[in-house]
């Protein structure tokens, strides 16, 4: 057994908490997380040892609770689902505390699928949003738009560092350079999902240059045909 648990809380809304991840925070003794994430579940931290923590700061937090956890049973909740985006986080919490449990939640990426109505089962999903290098990542893109899939992708906020920024602009402008017609390229981009500051930009890749949008955004690139069961009748 673990006293540790990393949880998804949705991407936004408390609406979107599982109950299961309700229970596990209702019943434990110390909180660390992000801003926007400990906001989601504002209403679950009352009477827990909260820690709100930023980029820089969670490795000293993390460490301190380590040392002093004991048998108190800490949560590590993660904006939408654990297991998308947040493996460098895990790993770390691995290395520190040893054993965790893993609870799932509701990614932003599922809801911008079904807000979009393109099928994950006809898509490939990316994320950049990471520290490592995306170059690979940047390949795999081009790839699922060349062989025909619709994309659910997950942009790099990274300002202070124009050459690791790649939002949703210098996505546009990346593939242009790299042939492809952007202006046949029919995309989504949602900001703020299940959130009543929720917004959604619907048009062409091309008309994402020099947009901004929010580092909480995620956008789909939109090749679907419908394929439904009729059209494979004998």
């Amino acid at each position: 057994m673990t006293n540790v648990f990393a949880v998804g809380v949705g991407p936004g809304s408390s609406k979107y908490v599982t109950e299961i991840v309700k229970d596990i925070i209702q019943n434990c003794d110390v909180v660390i997380g992000y801003k926007y994430t400990l906001k989601t579940i504002e209403s679950l931290l009352g009477g827990k040892e909260v820690y709100e923590v930023t980029m820089k700061d969670q490795e000293d937090t993390y460490q301190k609770v380590a040392r002093n956890l004991g048998e108190k049973k800490l949560v590590i909740p993660f904006t939408g689902d654990v297991n998308f985006s947040e493996s460098e986080v895990v790993d770390r919490l691995v290395e520190i505390f040893g054993k965790i449990q893993i609870v799932p939640g509701v990614s932003a990426v599922q809801v911008a699928a079904a807000r979009s109505q393109v099928p994950l089962d006809k898509s490939r999903v990316i994320t950049m949003h990471v520290t490592t290098s995306i170059e690979d990542k940047k390949l795999d893109l081009q790839k699922a738009l060349i062989d025909g899939y619709s994309v659910v992708l997950v942009p790099r906020p990274w300002p202070r560092m124009p050459e690791k920024h790649f939002m949703q602009s210098e996505i546009a402008k990346y593939l242009k350079r790299n042939g492809f017609d952007t202006s046949r390229l029919k995309v989504h981009v949602y900001e703020f999902l299940t959130t009543e500051k929720e917004t959604e930009f619907v048009g062409t890749v091309q008309e994402l240059e020099g947009r901004e949008f929010s580092d909480l955004s995620v956008m789909v690139i939109n090749q679907t045909k419908l394929e439904s069961y009729i059209n494979f009748k004998d």
